[in-house]
């Protein structure tokens, strides 16, 4: 089979089995429920529900809101350094990629970003446990999977070159949103420039390939399960972004997709 050839046996672990599952499934059904309005409250949904629901809602500033969720993970990559030292260089270029994600998060969430709103601390809690977890089990697993046969088709090096375009490509239009918006200034405008031109979220998709450099690094079945979730979930959240722009302004170009140029 395919599969076998571009990825490690999984462990005789269930709780990896299990945590391979229960992430393209949660995932996943966090993008669907993005498509129908039942938001993760952070960025332009952080107040979605009715005033009256939202104020009865415990929320943190989306400055503190942002370093909360990747500080955990950033931590959990940083740890494995010390926790697993000899485990090889395709461990060294995943704790690498991972710990290296999470600081660029946090630099943007410091230098990058200007902010306009809030985020509820239970969407907060969620997203940090998911990012924190998914990052830990990745790095668990490929722990577990040392000593394992290796897959007959090394995909690690195509991976460090999906990682990079993802986290370079990400950062530019995190880079292009902040200038946007001059100091003190609050309102939401249409994007322009890089990808913004055909799609509505180029920075989520470069994160989807950031995730999938992690799996092609990785290649266990945890990392592309968390992969394919990440892509669903975003993905969900791209629809659910461009449908809010073209509600909030009667000039946004239609031809603009989702997240895929010419296609979603």
């Amino acid at each position: 089979m395919f599969l076998s050839c571009v990825t490690f046996p999984p462990p005789p672990s269930i709780f990896m089995t299990a945590m391979s599952v229960v992430s393209v499934v949660s995932m996943a059904n966090g993008g669907y429920s993005e498509t129908v309005g039942k938001h993760m409250q952070y960025s332009k949904f952080w107040n979605v529900n009715s005033e009256k629901s939202a104020a009865k809602q415990a929320k943190v500033s989306s400055r503190n809101g942002m370093l909360m969720l990747y500080t955990p993970a950033f931590f959990a990559g940083l740890s494995s350094f010390w926790l697993f030292p000899d485990d090889g260089f395709r461990f060294l270029l995943l704790k690498s990629a991972l710990t290296f994600h999470f600081f660029k998060r946090i630099f943007e969430v410091l230098f990058i970003h200007k902010y306009s709103g809030a985020m509820t601390l239970d969407s907060a809690i969620v997203i940090t446990l998911s990012y924190f977890i998914s990052t830990s089990t990745m790095i668990y697993n490929q722990h577990l999977s040392q000593g394992l046969p290796e897959p007959s088709i090394d995909l690690k090096y195509f991976g460090m070159i999906v990682f990079l375009l993802g986290i370079i490509g990400n950062f530019y239009h995190h880079f292009l949103l902040s200038k946007m918006r001059k100091d003190g200034e609050k309102q939401y405008k249409i994007p322009k420039g890089g990808l913004f031109d055909k799609v509505v979220c180029p920075h989520y998709l470069f994160e989807i390939l950031v995730f999938w450099g992690f799996a092609f690094i990785s290649q266990t079945f945890y990392a592309f399960s968390f992969a394919l979730g990440t892509s669903f979930y975003l993905m969900g959240r791209s629809f659910a972004t461009r449908n809010w722009y073209l509600t909030k302004f009667e000039n946004f170009p239609k031809d603009v997709k989702a997240v895929f140029p010419y296609l979603l």
